[in-house]
């Protein structure tokens, strides 16, 4: 099984539409079995508060299936439950830093490694916040899917 975590700042736009095109990705291939896909944040300023109104909007307008999800922040154990955990910008990344201080098997890593998918929360541009997402993920279910039918997960 490989254990994804998408993180983005606060668990309410990207990283829970991340989430969910994954999962609809993995679903639509027959592929649910070999996953286990969440979300989470690196602050806690939104902590128990579900996906803001126009990421969910977005996903409803793209036809991604998505269920109640509410913002939760990383803890330190998610280093070792999960097999990558992918983030939407360095910022994040320098914030997961603080909770998840040492990445020794290489499992923190960004999410499109050569731009930074921006916060539709300030931009308010869901469409390329997707579009991004979108190619992100195709390019890590292409990873995922030839390491573990190579056996190397």
């Amino acid at each position: 099984m490989t254990r994804i975590l998408f993180v983005c700042h606060g668990n309410i736009c990207r990283s829970p539409m991340a989430e969910f095109i994954f999962k609809d990705m993995v679903r639509k291939r027959g592929l649910q079995k070999y996953y286990e896909i969440d979300s989470a944040a690196t602050s806690m300023e939104e902590t128990g508060n579900p996906i803001y109104y126009l990421a969910k909007a977005k996903l409803r307008e793209k036809g991604i299936p998505f269920t109640e999800h509410y913002a939760h922040q990383v803890r330190k154990g998610d280093y070792d439950r999960y097999d990558y955990i992918i983030l939407m910008d360095r910022m994040n990344i320098r914030w997961l830093n603080r909770i998840i201080p040492k990445d020794p098997d290489g499992k923190i890593r960004l999410l499109l490694e050569t731009r930074t998918i921006e916060d539709p929360w300030y931009t308010r541009d869901f469409e390329t916040a997707y579009l991004d997402i979108v190619e992100g993920c195709e390019l890590l279910l292409e990873e995922t899917e030839k390491e573990r039918l190579s056996g190397i997960r």
